[in-house]
């Protein structure tokens, strides 16, 4: 039988790449989102769909996203 909370150790367990990006948009807004993390999603005619088919087939660009998340996460906890 799984346990109910499979990943206790995982900050993005529970997390969807949607929720992630959603957030980091209200945040920073597209255009200081693309200065963060330059790819041309952010960049150029931005939007939530375009972006996430693009994060979804692209390793590394995902991970700098999730990345950013975590440091945005963690900043507001230490305020």
């Amino acid at each position: 039988m799984e346990e109910k909370n499979g990943q206790p150790n995982n900050p993005l367990h529970g997390v969807t790449l949607e929720m992630i990006l959603n957030h980091l948009v209200g945040y920073f807004g597209w255009e200081e989102l693309g200065k963060c993390i330059r790819i041309k999603c952010f960049n150029e005619n931005p939007s939530i769909k375009s972006s996430l088919k693009f994060l979804r087939t692209t390793p590394w660009a995902r991970k700098k996203v999730e990345e950013l998340y975590l440091e945005v996460q963690k900043d507001s906890r230490n305020r």
